[in-house]
């Protein structure tokens, strides 16, 4: 009696949703669009489609003077290109021309990947390719943190306060930039119901330094007023 599920398949299946979990617990303790349900869905229907792609290519060899051949990996392609449409669709630009969620798009495109691997049968080349991602987006970022040159140990932070008199921007900005705040760009705007100035700057600081300890710091510069601060 043929059994109705291949083992091998649902080990497939079992180590592709693994894999897919840990790729999506990644992204869901970091409250990123894209967490566990996701990931799952991505991997296993990757992982499924690779099977039934490989599976109908050796099962169809033709009979009689009918020869029909197919690429073992066509659905792959296919689910590789179709994948970025779900990329694209957590890639934000912000309204400070700021671009957040590249990083979790690529995450559903390895997803995808991890997928069609274990699929295919390279068990040991998917635990080993999660692993190098996890190790890649946790563990290297905070070794060049501690280690690595002065410009990967900030981040960027949006300034937003308004002044009265603009005779004093020049004064507010250079007393800001004496507290170790660097500041990386610059729009100034015009209240005129309010009779004040807007100045947005962005700005970079130690990565250790706590928004809050910014906030306060820059409350007790002169001139300032409701002050607003955004991390990119």
């Amino acid at each position: 009696m043929e059994w109705l599920f291949d083992v091998e398949i649902l080990l497939k299946l079992g180590l592709s949703s693994i894999l897919g979990l840990i790729i999506g617990l990644e992204r869901e303790l970091k409250r990123k669009p894209v967490g566990l349900k996701t990931s799952l869905v991505i991997s296993i229907v990757s992982c499924l489609l690779t099977i039934v792609s490989m599976e109908s290519a050796y099962k169809s060899p033709g009979s009689g003077d009918i020869n029909i051949t197919m690429d073992p990996l066509r659905l792959a392609a296919q689910i590789v290109s179709g994948i970025g449409f779900l990329g694209a669709g957590v890639i934000l630009h912000r309204r400070n021309d700021s671009i957040s969620g590249l990083t979790t798009a690529a995450m559903i495109w390895g997803a995808a990947g991890i997928g069609i691997v274990v699929g295919a049968g390279f068990y040991a080349e998917a635990i080993a390719g999660v692993a190098l991602l996890i190790f890649s987006v946790e563990i290297i970022p905070m070794v060049f943190f501690v280690f690595g040159p002065s410009s990967l140990q900030e981040k960027n932070l949006l300034l937003k306060m308004s002044i009265k008199n603009k005779d004093h921007i020049n004064e507010v900005i250079k007393n800001i930039e004496k507290e170790d705040i660097f500041v990386s760009g610059l729009r100034i705007k015009d209240l005129k119901e309010e009779q004040a100035h807007l100045l947005e700057l962005q700005v970079a600081v130690n990565f250790k330094r706590q928004t809050t300890e910014v906030y306060y710091t820059i409350t007790e510069i002169p001139y300032v007023e409701n002050i607003e601060i955004e991390s990119l």
